[in-house]
């Protein structure tokens, strides 16, 4: 499909993408998706079916086991991946348009975030095809010792992935990279609302010259194909992202064969604004930490809990900078906050909303669906927020900020509340004094810690939660290690 857009022409696959081939679902059907602006259709997608999911493993398989990929040399692998990533950045104004217009975000943060940093993904994760090694271990034997151990980290197989839509482009990224680098082969899964990066990828991973089989993408229902796959005897590592129900029924699908599972899920991630902080730069972070991408992100600032003496002057900042947000066309370079990503998400959010007034909390501005074409929702602030309350223990995944107070010098009270959660993916604090940061670092049950900054993730620092919130981690060495085998091989000489 072919559309002027954004002072360019975007080409965009619409087909299921299997053994390195766009092709038809298996029974024919499709399905529309819409572009979260203006709610029109942008291109009929096709839903690959329960015969695709199976073909796309065998091919996957085919190219683990007898293909030119499982024969290929680590640093050909690597140059695979660098020419890839060369390729994405070539493309990257048609991504982030592709990506803006299917998601909802707004273009320059499509092309900073969404396409540069999954670009920067490839080249990291390129640099490491050739530097897995394994190690040799001395073994205690009788004398004389002729024995000799050594390790071997070798490619697990084939890998199903399955990622969310709040960042489609980049959730790819930072886990195909990974399974790519280590010799894997995959079938990836898009969001069933923002398929049309994950296909104009597959397109530049064919003419970045990747054997066939080895990618496989197939957009469709998440119930029907990521269920499929989660089953599937011959797949042996899953990826997920997404909210922790669905990883919960993923981990019990993956029990059939015991497939290796790594998860990355629900967030209710908190912020603990001390009143020794730099007050103007965390009200500009605070604002980042929940409205960046218009709230949908997962390590999103769930709840803010703000020193009793600085939270007036806070709140009254944050509505002030609010009131200079522009809402509008996500393609407009002047717009901060685009359309939320799809219309059931944008129904969630206004009911949370309700909920959250019914439940006592003050709603100090927001709350409401902007009165234009498409799924905005103004940004939104509550405060008087009391730990026991619906909008205090879930996440909103859009751009609604629940502030709680906390008294003068509470550090351990406060702690608590904080940790009084079952999810544990990020957090984050802002205080002058490095000692308290230090001991809040320590003490807060997430695995990321951000401290007088928030949402800085780096391709090398490695990125997953604790609890409920999931296992395994993205980036960095480690999410390496999460597509990776170690076998131990002992010889007598």
């Amino acid at each position: 499909v072919s559309k002027n857009v954004n002072n360019m022409t975007v080409n965009m696959p619409y087909q299921c993408f299997i053994n390195g081939q766009f092709i038809n679902a298996d029974d024919g059907k499709t399905y529309d998706t819409i572009n979260p602006a203006d709610g029109s259709v942008i291109a009929s997608v096709s839903s690959a079916s329960l015969a695709d999911v199976d073909k796309a493993v065998a091919a996957a398989k085919e190219a683990f086991e007898n293909g030119e990929w499982g024969r290929m040399n680590a640093r050909e692998r690597g140059r695979l991946m660098y020419r890839l990533a060369d390729l994405m950045e070539k493309h990257q104004e048609e991504l982030a348009t592709i990506e803006s217009i299917d998601s909802g975000a707004v273009y320059t943060l499509a092309l900073k975030t969404h396409v540069g940093m999954s670009v920067q993904t490839f080249r990291y994760f390129a640099g490491w095809c050739d530097k897995i090694q394994g190690s040799t271990i001395p073994i205690n034997q009788a004398r004389p010792n002729h024995n000799l151990t050594f390790t071997r980290k070798e490619p697990i197989g084939v890998c199903a992935i399955v990622i969310p839509w709040n960042y489609p482009l980049m959730m790819l990224a930072w886990k195909s990279a990974a399974c790519l680098a280590a010799g894997n082969t995959l079938v990836l899964k898009p969001a069933q609302v923002t398929p049309l990066t994950s296909l104009k990828f597959a397109e530049l991973s064919a003419r970045a010259g990747f054997p066939k089989g080895v990618i496989n993408i197939l957009p469709g229902s998440g119930a029907l194909v990521g269920q499929h796959l989660s089953e599937h005897p011959d797949i042996r590592k899953v990826g997920f992202t997404g909210s922790t129900p669905i990883g919960k029924q993923i981990m019990k699908s993956a029990a059939t064969n015991l497939k290796k599972v790594s998860l990355e899920l629900g967030g209710k991630s908190p912020l603990i604004i001390f009143s020794d902080c730099e007050l103007d730069r965390a009200v500009k972070m605070g604002m980042g930490a929940v409205y960046f991408n218009k709230g949908e992100n997962c390590i999103a600032a769930g709840r803010l809990f703000v020193e009793e003496s600085i939270h007036d002057e806070f709140v009254e900042k944050v509505v002030e900078e609010i009131k200079k947000m522009k809402i509008g066309d996500p393609l407009d370079r002047s717009t901060d906050h685009g359309p939320q990503n799809h219309k059931a998400h944008l129904e969630k959010l206004l009911q949370y909303c309700e909920t959250g007034v019914k439940e006592g909390a003050t709603l100090v501005y927001g709350g409401r669906q902007v009165c234009r074409p498409g799924f905005f929702m103004e940004p939104t602030v509550f405060t008087d927020v009391e730990d026991h309350m619906y909008i205090a223990q879930e996440e909103s995944f859009g751009p609604v900020m629940v502030i709680s107070k906390f008294k003068n010098g509470d550090i351990d009270g406060v702690l608590r509340r904080a940790n009084t959660t079952e999810y544990g993916l990020a957090s984050g604090v802002f205080t002058k004094d490095i000692s308290k940061a230090l001991y809040i670092s320590e003490k807060l049950e997430a695995g990321t810690v951000f401290i007088n900054t928030y949402n800085k993730t780096d391709v090398a620092a490695p990125f997953g939660g604790f609890k409920q919130s999931g296992f395994g981690k993205d980036l960095g060495e480690e999410a390496l290690h999460e597509y990776l085998r170690t076998k131990a091989i002992t010889v007598e000489y």
